[in-house]
């Protein structure tokens, strides 16, 4: 299943809208991979099966994610376990979207074929973060990216905030948007610092070109007419409208990069799902410069919004600093009675 869950990491730059999937089939005769493809191509139970062959008779397959059980632009993976004499499948987590949800499971069950659910589910359910919040909740996966110096301020008193952080943080940002679908910024920051909101500091994989990894630019409200991240999808209204109109677009992931009120409205919202804090060897001192999080402060300590601190990495002379809301975690095998169907296959 560490093999599989390679495989998986591997399509998260290609496979969306598409849950990142990856398989290996175990038989006497070898050890066979597959990873899910680009919306269309064949998923990763299908590619596995097909390096294996032959060799796939009475075999055990492992995968991330419960295989799906329906006809969609390519054909379903039960199916082809099944015509393939797989024996034995072994699965990380169940798929949440309405058209598998243990539909898969049963088929193979009722088959013959044994069934083991939930090897590594923690784990992968982590890295199928994205495409979990969007079945399950019918919006995508919001991180939050702030860089900040080490007392709490994402830009001096004259508004200046290039650059705070070094080289290497900055490098990491551009990874942030090459795995997400979609970058959104406030009209303020697309007036005030005229970003791109490309990815350029990335090296993509072999196969893969910077071309490929460009996130659809969001702007809530309206860009200046000249601005360098034209052609950009322009929203207004409620953030949960907002959201919900991204996920019918595809959109898994978002990276909401400010500014401050735009970070302060998704925050208090209770709409962000990690926050990715930049933190440079710098003190703004005093009272100048911004926060981070726009709006009205906290009246007493009580109040404060705490979360948990899942990671923590040294990049260059920065720090970044993971942090998630404290949310109860479902079973990964649970009902997800709610779960939306737009999976693309």
């Amino acid at each position: 299943m560490n093999r599989a869950r390679a495989c998986g990491q591997q399509a998260l730059l290609w496979a969306s809208p598409n849950p990142a999937v990856g398989a290996v089939v175990v038989s006497d005769r070898g050890v066979f991979e597959g990873r899910s493809g680009p919306p269309g191509e064949a998923h990763a139970e299908l590619t596995a099966l097909q390096a294996a062959g032959s060799a796939a008779t009475g075999s055990t397959l492992y995968t991330t994610l419960e295989p799906c059980a329906h006809l969609g632009r390519t054909p379903a993976c039960t199916h082809a376990i099944i015509s393939a004499g797989v024996t034995r499948v072994v699965a990380g987590i169940k798929d949440p979207d309405r058209s598998v949800n243990g539909k898969g499971i049963a088929m193979l069950e009722s088959a013959g074929l044994e069934v083991t659910l939930g090897v590594r589910a923690e784990e992968i359910t982590a890295d199928l973060a994205a495409y979990l919040t969007h079945r399950r909740l019918g919006r995508p996966h919001v991180i939050l990216k702030l860089a900040a110096t080490l007392d709490g301020r994402i830009a001096a008193s004259d508004g200046s905030s290039r650059w705070i952080t070094g080289r290497q943080a900055r490098a990491d940002a551009h990874r942030l948007r090459a795995y997400s679908d979609a970058v959104l910024v406030g009209a303020g920051t697309a007036r005030a610092d005229d970003p791109s909101l490309t990815v350029r500091h990335f090296d993509p994989p072999e196969g893969v070109s910077l071309g490929d990894l460009q996130p659809l630019r969001v702007v809530l409200g309206s860009a200046p007419a000249r601005a360098r991240l034209r052609p950009a999808l322009e929203l207004s209204g409620d953030l949960r409208d907002v959201l919900g109109e991204l996920a019918g677009r595809g959109v898994l992931q978002l990276l909401v990069e400010g500014g401050a009120g735009v970070a302060g409205d998704f925050h208090r919202a209770g709409l962000v799902d990690s926050y990715v804090f930049y933190l440079a060897p710098a003190l703004a001192g005093g009272g100048a410069g911004l926060a981070p999080l726009g709006g009205a402060a906290p009246e007493g300590i009580s109040d404060v919004w705490r979360g948990e601190i899942t990671d923590v990495r040294r990049l260059g002379e920065d720090i970044r600093v993971t942090l998630q809301p404290r949310r109860p975690h479902a079973h990964p095998g649970g009902p997800e009675p709610n779960a939306a169907s737009v999976r693309e296959c």
